[in-house]
C-alpha cells in the first residue's frame, strides 16, 4: 500500500470512529499530509475501500514510511512523537470536548459522559489500546478475597541510545511536570511525551480548580487522574478529604484516592498534587468489617477496622462534612501516634513518619473514606523501609506500595513475564537448581523456586505457568502485609484496637 493510500485509510478510520464529520475529511487529510510532508494524495477518502485494520497497524505502516524517508529515527520515542502529532489532527479543541461532556452529563448522566470521554481517549490513541493489551493479568484467591495481579507491559522499554538522547536533550521548565495542565496540546520532546491529543475536564473540588483526565496506560477501567490546576506538592490535609468527597458527590460511580505524601510510602510524583479515580471496584473495597465503633462526636459516623493485610480504617456516614471532620481527626491522631510495642514511631527527632493513604467513594447512600495507615521509617535490617516490601520478596517486587497496590491491584514489573517463562522451562529440567542458578535472569528466584518444587509433586508444561502466577499472587499478599503497620497477628491486632479505642471519644 502506498503512503497516499495509508493516509486515506487513517482519515477513513477517524470518520468511522466519528472523530470527524464528512465535512472535515478534506481538511483533515490536508493536515495529515502537511505533518508528513506529502504533496500529492489520492483524491476521495470516502470512495476508497478499506478493510478496517486496527489503528496501530495503520500508524505503524505510516511511521515505517517516515523512517524510510529519513523523517525520524526508528525509536519508540520518535515514533510516539509523530503518531501523536498525526492523531491530534482529528481531536476536537478542549472547549468542544468540555461542552460535549457537559451536554451528555445533562441529557443523560455523568456515567454516560465519562464513558464517552473514555472511548474518545482510546479512539484518539491517547490511551494506547495495543500496549495495554500486552499486560498479563489474573486473580489470586487469598484470605482477604481475590487479589488482582498485573504484569505491566504497557509502558514501552527504551533502548540505551534513546535514554542517552533524552539526557542530552535541552531541558525545559515548560510544562513543569507531566501532571501540569499545560500538557494539554503540548508537542512533546525527547525527554517529555507528546500530548497533542490530551484533553481534560474541569472539576471543581473544595471551590478549587482541578482537571480530570485519563491515564495513557490504564491499569483498570476508566483509570482517571484528577490533577490540581496549580503546580503544588502533594499534602494530605483536611482539604484533601473535602476534595475527595466533593468529587464523589458529583461522580458517584467513581472511587477517588490519594497516594500518601511522604517518601517510600508515597507515589512516584509527589511534586504535583493529584489523585487517581475510576469506575472500578478494587479488592479492598470488598473487604469486610471486623470491628466497628461509633464516633459519638461526629453524628452517625462510624469507624471500622477492615479485614485486609494492610492497616485500614473505614470511616462512613451520611453527612459529608462529618465524614470529613472524622477523617481529619483520625489523620491527626495517627500523625502523632506511637506504639513502641509494635515498632510504630511517629517521629525521629523532628522528622515525621506517620501519614495515610485515603480512598473515598459514595456507597449505599453514605460517604466512605478508607484511611490506610502508613509509616515510612527505615532501619538497618530494612533500609528501604520497615513497612515496605522486605528483601525476601524483592525478586518479585521491591518498589513502593502506592495507592493502586494498597487497594489490592498488583502492578508488577514487566521483566516477570519472561522470567515466568524461563522458570517454567527450568523447573521441568532434570536439574532445576542448576538450571536456575546458572541463568542470570532468574537466579534471583532460586530459593523461591526450590520451595515450590518441594510443595508441588507434579509440575508439567501445562500447569507450571499457572502455578507460578498463583504463587506470585500469594507473594503480593505478603508484600501488602509487610506494608501493614499493625500486623495481622494477635499482638498487632490488639495494638490496632488500642489505637481505635483512642478515637471513640475524640472530637
Amino acid at each position: 500500500m502506498r503512503i497516499e493510500e495509508q493516509l486515506n485509510e487513517l482519515v477513513h478510520y477517524a470518520l468511522k470512529k466519528q472523530l470527524i464529520d464528512a465535512e472535515d475529511v478534506i481538511y483533515c487529510k490536508n493536515q495529515v499530509m502537511e505533518v508528513l510532508g506529502v504533496k500529492e494524495a489520492l483524491s476521495d477518502v470516502r470512495a476508497a475501500s478499506f478493510t478496517d485494520r486496527e489503528l496501530q497497524t495503520i500508524l505503524d505502516d505510516i511511521l515505517d514510511w517516515a523512517v524510510s524517508e529519513g523523517q525520524l529515527k526508528d525509536t519508540v520515542t520518535e515514533r510516539d512523537l509523530l503518531d501523536t502529532k498525526l492523531m491530534a489532527v482529528f481531536m476536537d479543541k478542549p472547549s468542544q470536548v468540555v461542552k460535549e461532556f457537559n451536554r451528555i452529563s445533562k441529557v443523560d448522566s455523568v456515567v454516560a459522559a465519562t464513558a464517552w470521554f473514555y472511548e474518545i481517549n482510546k479512539d484518539i490513541h491517547y490511551i494506547r489500546r495495543d500496549r495495554i493489551a500486552k499486560n498479563v493479568s489474573w486473580a489470586t484467591p487469598t484470605d482477604y478475597g481475590d487479589l488482582d495481579i498485573t504484569i505491566n507491559l504497557s509502558k514501552p522499554e527504551k533502548d540505551p541510545a534513546e535514554i542517552a538522547a533524552a539526557k542530552k536533550a535541552a531541558s525545559s521548565n515548560y510544562p513543569l511536570c507531566l501532571l501540569c495542565k499545560e500538557n494539554v496540546g503540548y508537542e512533546g520532546r525527547l525527554n517529555h511525551p507528546a500530548r497533542q491529543n490530551l484533553r481534560t475536564i474541569p472539576v471543581e473540588m473544595n471551590k478549587e480548580e482541578w482537571h480530570l483526565q485519563f491515564s495513557p496506560y490504564v491499569y483498570y477501567h476508566e483509570h482517571a487522574i484528577v490533577l490540581s490546576a496549580k503546580h503544588e506538592p502533594m499534602k494530605i490535609t483536611e482539604k484533601t478529604f473535602e476534595r475527595l468527597l466533593d468529587f464523589c458527590g458529583e461522580f458517584q460511580h467513581y472511587f477517588i484516592g490519594s497516594n500518601a505524601d511522604l517518601p517510600i510510602v508515597g507515589g512516584s510524583i509527589l511534586s504535583h498534587d493529584h489523585y487517581q479515580a475510576g469506575k472500578y471496584e478494587f479488592p479492598m473495597a470488598r473487604a469486610e468489617d471486623e470491628e466497628t465503633e461509633s464516633l459519638v462526636n461526629f453524628g452517625d459516623v462510624s469507624v471500622s477496622k477492615i479485614k485486609w493485610p494492610m492497616s485500614v480504617l473505614r470511616v462512613r456516614g451520611s453527612s459529608k462534612q462529618e465524614v470529613v471532620r472524622a477523617s481529619e481527626m483520625v489523620r491527626k491522631k495517627w500523625q502523632h501516634y506511637s506504639d513502641e510495642s509494635v515498632g510504630v514511631h511517629a517521629f525521629s527527632d523532628e522528622t515525621p513518619h506517620n501519614t495515610i493513604t485515603p480512598i473515598a467513594r459514595y456507597r449505599n447512600n453514605k460517604f466512605e473514606i478508607d484511611l490506610v495507615l502508613r509509616n515510612n521509617r527505615t532501619s538497618d535490617e530494612h533500609p528501604m523501609g520497615i513497612f515496605h516490601p522486605h528483601e525476601e520478596v524483592h525478586h518479585i517486587k521491591k518498589e513502593n506500595i502506592g495507592l493502586i497496590e494498597v487497594m489490592g491491584l498488583a502492578v508488577l514489573p514487566g521483566r516477570l513475564k519472561e522470567e515466568i517463562r524461563l522458570l517454567t522451562e527450568a523447573v521441568l529440567t532434570d536439574n532445576p537448581e542448576k538450571a536456575i542458578a546458572e541463568n542470570e535472569e532468574i537466579a534471583k528466584h532460586l530459593d523461591w523456586a526450590m520451595q515450590l518444587l518441594s510443595k508441588y509433586d507434579h509440575l508439567t508444561l501445562e500447569n507450571t505457568e499457572a502455578i507460578l502466577q498463583q504463587e506470585i499472587g500469594k507473594i503480593f499478599a505478603t508484600i501488602l502485609s509487610h506494608a501493614g503497620v499493625f500486623k495481622r497477628d494477635q499482638e498487632g491486632q490488639n495494638a490496632f484496637l488500642t489505637f481505635i479505642e483512642s478515637l471513640k471519644e475524640a472530637k
